[in-house]
């Protein structure tokens, strides 16, 4: 559980630091991927997901 707690820690920093950094473009980002079609964006979705699943993967190795 301590691990899983820093993780979620790890991600929420790095979640925060566009928000914190550039607001307006994190901002302008988020209304350009508002207009995509959703298709594109549940392919998207599974290319994160099958990256971080890789990156886990080579972490524990």
């Amino acid at each position: 559980m301590k691990y899983f707690l820093c993780v979620i820690g790890m991600v929420m920093i790095i979640e925060g630091l566009p928000w914190f950094g550039f607001p307006n473009k994190a901002r302008q980002i988020i209304l350009t991927l508002a207009t995509q079609p959703e298709n594109l964006l549940r392919r998207m979705g599974l290319f994160m997901m099958l990256g971080g699943l890789a990156l886990v993967y080579l972490g524990n190795m």
